[in-house]
């Protein structure tokens, strides 16, 4: 079993651009007047966020949020960053232009393709000289990433900040490889037992009960963004503010992740 103290959450969808109007849209039906159409990371500086793809944009806003729910320093915290798809926008252009004018390939598109651009741009914005890790594994990539970032903290880190993003998908891609709108949640994840936070057990298994296998109600968070590639993150999250203790997550195709939720 893995372990571990959940010390803040952040979170970035459209509509719901923060974890406290997430948490009232799933309590009480409610979603705030106006909010903004884009995430704006205040960990870059104004010409960077104007340049960086919503992808970037949204898992920065969530991370900077969680390390702040958690009152830890961005820099201290080693990360792993897990996304289904990565910014298939730009892979679209960039498929099409190589077609048609290898020579226009905009540079800064190019190295804004990259699946772990989002990692970069934290490093680099928070100023972190620790480990990131960028984890890509389908369908099955949160579940995956979650599983990372509480084997590092079996392994001996003291806590690690892990995010979870995804974006919109363009032209060809968005046929076999379906996702819109932006969605990003982060967690920072402790070894330190602490009252009043919530816990996280992980098991892992190679088949699941046979009642998780039928379909489930989704949660009004799913419902919301079920279109979106990062969708396996919500029903955590939906745990986590509605106070359930438990869930199955799929994890590969031969493996299944027991979650209990411990609310202190």
């Amino acid at each position: 079993m893995l372990e571990a103290t959940l010390e803040g959450v952040g979170f970035w969808g459209n509509g719901l651009p923060d974890w406290d109007s997430a948490c009232a849209w799933m309590r009480k039906g409610e979603r705030p007047q106006d909010p903004p159409a884009r995430p704006s990371p205040q960990l870059l500086a104004a010409n960077e966020r104007r340049r960086a793809p919503g992808t970037v944009a949204v898992a920065l806003e969530a991370a900077l949020a969680a390390c702040e729910a958690a009152d830890r320093a961005p820099a201290s915290l080693p990360s792993v960053f897990t996304s289904t798809h990565g910014e298939l926008t730009i892979t679209d252009y960039m498929c099409a232009t190589l077609a048609t004018d290898p020579a226009a390939i905009s540079p800064t598109r190019f190295h804004n393709s990259v699946h772990n651009a989002a990692a970069g741009y934290w490093t680099i914005g928070a100023g972190a000289h620790v480990s990131a890790t960028a984890i890509s594994a389908g369908h099955d990539s949160f579940a995956q990433g979650l599983l990372e970032a509480m084997v590092q903290l079996q392994a001996g880190e003291e806590a690690v900040l892990l995010v979870a993003y995804d974006g919109n998908a363009s032209g060809p891609a968005a046929e076999v490889s379906p996702s819109s709108g932006l969605l990003g949640a982060a967690f920072v994840l402790s070894r330190s037992p602490c009252d009043g936070l919530p816990g996280l057990q992980l098991k892992l298994h190679d088949a699941a009960p046979s009642a998780i296998l039928r379909d489930v109600p989704q949660g009004p968070l799913t419902q919301l963004f079920a279109d979106n590639a990062m969708h396996p993150v919500l029903p955590l999250l939906e745990a986590l503010a509605m106070d359930q203790d438990m869930l199955w997550m799929r994890a590969g195709a031969q493996q299944w992740l027991e979650i209990g939720i411990r609310h202190d």
